[in-house]
């Protein structure tokens, strides 16, 4: 989690929905500063148990649900309509949970400048959320919009159904052979963990089978190893490394950097960013995958920044400046047992979602996911390759 974001307390919450229900529910009976013009409809509107409990039980129940249930506790009555809209509410649930969201791609990544606007000062909140009346909320900070969109579960929870016929064609459509998608895997996370992520894919037939390596060569330098996905999808994986296993290993042990054989700095540009340009039979192979993984080392004070950001540009741009190849960055961590250490006090891991900002991924005209990932169990990981087939056109049973 980001230092230079803004906290938020939950005093500061309580407080804005205590101030909003005095004004405009002094009974917790109307929404709307308007009186009630007939006695039929106020004895409608009477307050229930719920209603009447203190500001802060309130929140702390609020606090112990899930988003889908707070929307659901919004459906029972104008007072909780009106309560669990509490924008201050929002941005409460956004910074308290965003960190451990385990992934976010290009569609569901939240505003991050929202939480670094300030405050809204003592006299905003719900006060002008009255029913009815919207004019302008179009410009407010919508932090309950970016919480549901962004939000793992809620996206699951919100995808539309599927019709019937859509889900018995795409079934057929999965009978029928089709080109075996081929992908390139890079980045410092294949090279700098305690766990190697490669080695772990070839020897987990539980998770991803191998099919075979293919007695063909991608522009000289190697066929790859194929993978069958839920034992139906076959793609192809071409590891990218940076330099030979011996300088890797030692390099990993010395905690030191080694230099990239993948690239070459051509200097910086205007703004003093670097320029990468990748080597040519990198550029070959980029020209011919239909997606990149980039394995990024998510653990504690590890990263190279603008680097990183170069090198993954470099790379997009080597493909022939086609913008529909997708990028699916696994967020790695050696071992769980690191987060499990950390889960009382911070999170040993960057979030999926500052992960996404350190690389520049917002800024990127492809799709993209960022998805956490443990090397040693590669808990993670299949969400991350179902992703990255969607994108590429392979059609899924059930998804």
């Amino acid at each position: 989690m980001s230092g230079k974001t803004q906290q938020l307390s939950e005093s500061v919450v309580i407080r804005s929905l205590r101030r909003f229900r005095d004004t405009y529910f002094p009974n917790s009976g109307f929404v709307g500063k308007s009186d009630l013009t007939s006695v039929e409809d106020r004895d409608e509107l009477q307050p229930g148990f719920l209603d009447s409990l203190p500001v802060d039980v309130q929140f702390l129940i609020m606090a112990y649900l899930s988003p889908a249930d707070i929307c659901r506790l919004g459906a029972t009555s104008q007072y909780w309509r009106a309560m669990v809209r509490d924008r201050l509410l929002w941005r409460y649930f956004l910074l308290r949970d965003m960190p451990y969201w385990t992934s976010i791609d290009h569609l569901s990544m939240p505003q991050l400048e929202l939480l670094d606007a300030p405050l809204i000062n003592a006299d905003e909140s719900l006060d002008d959320r009255e029913e009815g009346d919207d004019k302008g909320m179009e410009s407010r900070l919508d932090y309950m919009s970016e919480y549901l969109k962004g939000c793992p579960s809620c996206r699951q929870q919100w995808l539309p159904s599927r019709p019937a016929y859509e889900v018995v064609t795409s079934f057929l459509q999965s009978l029928v052979a089709s080109a075996e998608p081929r992908y390139a895997m890079f980045g410092p996370g294949m090279e700098q963990l305690d766990v190697s992520l490669v080695r772990r894919l070839m020897h987990a037939p539980d998770v991803l089978p191998v099919s075979g390596t293919p007695h063909r060569q991608i522009n000289g330098i190697g066929s790859g190893i194929s993978y069958l996905f839920n034992n139906q999808h076959k793609f192809n994986i071409l590891t990218l490394y940076s330099t030979n296993r011996a300088e890797r290993e030692r390099a990993r042990l010395q905690q030191q950097s080694i230099s990239n054989k993948l690239f070459s700095l051509e200097g910086t540009d205007d703004s003093g960013q670097r320029i990468y340009v990748p080597a040519p039979q990198v550029q070959q192979v980029c020209q011919v995958v239909d997606g990149f993984i980039y394995v990024a080392n998510a653990e504690p004070g590890k990263g190279e920044g603008e680097s990183e950001v170069a090198q993954i540009r470099a790379l997009l741009s080597a493909a022939g400046g086609s913008a529909s190849r997708p990028l699916l960055v696994l967020s790695c961590i050696s071992r769980e047992e690191a987060e499990a250490v950390c889960r009382n006090t911070a999170r040993c891991r960057t979030s999926c979602v500052y992960m996404a900002k350190r690389l520049g991924l917002p800024k990127l005209a492809n799709p993209w996911m960022v998805q956490d990932t443990v090397a040693e169990s590669l808990s993670g990981l299949l969400d991350g390759i179902s992703w990255l087939l969607r994108c590429s056109g392979v059609k899924l049973v059930g998804s």
